[in-house]
């Protein structure tokens, strides 16, 4: 069965859904059978990244039981698959989000890895999105609130039995004030899994809503760095990637260190 990992962060603003569109097809990129579900029924963000909120068959669909996960899923870059969301205040009112962890389940099968990127806050529709998964990954920027949101996003997870396993630092500026590694790690209670540098390439994808930064710039530092994150979640061995694809020495070194942790 494939490894379903809701994408958290308990506040919005801190690239959550940009992360999980790039981080999708970095995983789909190594091989591995990825899809990605936009599972913020409200405002389906990471749909409008894939130019995909008009398809004819959404999650809202799926979630007010009138169509099949199946019908759903379509294709992205890279191999990456996705089911998108729609942006219909009907059927927003009309969907049932306690219907996702059945749908997820019936096709978890198929994939090594389904990502879901799931609402701001911990309201009902995020809160079903961590009953449909098995793990959650937390995104937060390094800052106090973003922190403090990320860590009750994690509590909701362990409730709901979606064990979180690991937090990712995004738009790292290195200014003073941040808060460092060690810092989040000992707050959050979660190992450190990866930071993304803040990039203006990241930003300029996000708004003139052109490719993703991993496909248009994969040389950038945040696509660099959602690579190695792919890598650390993918589990392969150094040989099994391409060279164009194999990882950063501090990749490796991380990998020998989650290895022994037993992550």
């Amino acid at each position: 069965m494939g490894r379903s990992i809701a994408i958290a962060s308990g506040k919005g603003g801190v690239g959550k859904t940009t992360l999980t569109a790039n981080l999708g097809i970095a995983l789909a990129s190594l091989g591995l059978k990825t899809l990605i579900v936009d599972a913020d029924i409200a405002m389906a963000n990471l749909s409008l990244i894939f130019k995909l909120h008009n398809s004819p068959i959404t999650l809202h669909e799926i979630l007010m039981g009138e169509a099949n996960i199946e019908d759903a899923i379509y294709a992205g870059p890279k191999g990456v698959e996705i089911v998108p969301c729609g942006l219909s205040l009907e059927g927003y009112r009309h969907a049932d989000p306690t219907r996702l962890k059945q749908a997820i389940e019936l096709i978890a099968p198929r994939y090594d890895f389904i990502l879901l990127d799931t609402p701001a806050g911990i309201e009902r529709c995020a809160l079903a999105s961590f009953n449909a998964a098995q793990q959650t990954l937390i995104i937060t920027a390094p800052d106090a609130h973003s922190v403090a949101a990320a860590l009750k996003a994690k509590g909701a997870a362990q409730r709901l039995m979606s064990k979180p396993f690991g937090f990712v630092m995004n738009m790292v500026r290195e200014e003073k004030g941040e808060l460092g590694r060690e810092q989040i790690s000992t707050m959050l209670e979660l190992p450190y899994y990866g930071m993304i540098p803040f990039d203006p390439e990241v930003r300029r994808s996000f708004v003139e809503n052109i490719d993703p930064v991993i496909i248009r710039k994969p040389q950038s530092p945040a696509a660099r760095a959602i690579n190695d994150i792919a890598y650390k979640l993918s589990g392969k061995r150094l040989e099994e990637i391409s060279p164009e694809k194999k990882p950063s020495f501090f990749s490796k070194i991380f990998e020998k260190f989650l290895r022994k942790k037993g992550v």
